[in-house]
């Protein structure tokens, strides 16, 4: 076996082992995994509901309109919080020890990205159940489907980035919470999630056009509500790659930093 080959093998033992950590966690907090399963779900039917009749520009159903806000609003949420438990270990040494293990930083990092987007992938499957018993299809079928799920990866990439940037670049969780409660709400509200773009104030429409999750949310409404448009789901992976390259190169340096 080469050096590169068990470098590799290595790593992906390492990775495998950090997310059974993870799930193991997961599995001793039962209420957090029922509450993570079902919240997005009750934001679709109250949201769907509130304003089935009061957003204009929203043809049709509101809950079909809804769906893809929701969809993406669960991705960046679940994606935003991402980081927090790597920082929990790092309070507590516990990423010290890890470390010294020794197992790659790295593997810490990609076994939570793939913990994370695998539970809000779960997620999105049940919005998507409850959103078909309130009457909804998906006009592209499951290939749009698989496209969706595609798109709130890329999303969550970018977003769990920033969250792991957080992370590594702060000492305690307080400031992380500040910053990612402050950082949440803006976001959501200066994109298309709740809203079409066209009934937004001038500075708010700039805003919403230069915000990620305008990109995915659009992408994703389009795949449910009218199918396949190719040039949309073009734009939105080109500035959801160009997203996540950011955050990642951001993710990355502040690791080294903190490791140091």
């Amino acid at each position: 076996m080469t050096a590169a080959v068990a470098r590799e093998t290595s790593f992906s033992r390492a990775s495998l082992a950090l997310t059974k950590r993870w799930l193991w966690r997961l599995r001793r907090e039962p209420m957090g995994i029922i509450a993570a399963l079902i919240q997005p779900a009750i934001w679709l039917i109250l949201f769907g509901n509130l304003f089935q009749n009061g957003v204009a520009g929203a043809e049709g159903n509101y809950i079909a309109f809804m769906t893809a806000g929701v969809v993406v609003m669960t991705v960046f949420n679940g994606s935003m919080s991402g980081g927090v438990e790597i920082l929990f270990d790092r309070e507590s040494k516990m990423f010290e020890r890890l470390v010294a293990a020794p197992i790659p930083p790295l593997a810490v990092m990609t076994s939570r990205f793939g913990f994370v987007l695998g539970l809000t992938a779960i997620q999105s499957t049940i919005i998507f159940l409850v959103s078909a018993a309130l009457g909804v299809e998906t006009a592209s079928g499951i290939g749009g489907y698989l496209l969706i799920v595609l798109t709130g990866m890329l999303l969550g990439v970018g977003i769990l980035g920033l969250s792991t940037a957080l992370a590594f670049g702060l000492s305690n969780h307080g400031p992380f919470f500040a910053i990612s409660s402050f950082i949440s709400l803006p976001l959501i509200f200066a994109s298309n999630a709740l809203a079409p773009i066209e009934n937004m104030p001038g500075w708010l429409q700039t805003v919403a056009r230069l915000n990620p999750m305008s990109y995915a949310i659009s992408n994703v409404r389009e795949l449910m509500l009218e199918g396949y448009n190719w040039p949309v789901l073009g734009t939105t992976v080109a500035v959801l790659l160009a997203f996540d390259a950011v955050m990642l190169t951001i993710c990355l340096w502040t690791m080294r930093r903190a490791l140091s």
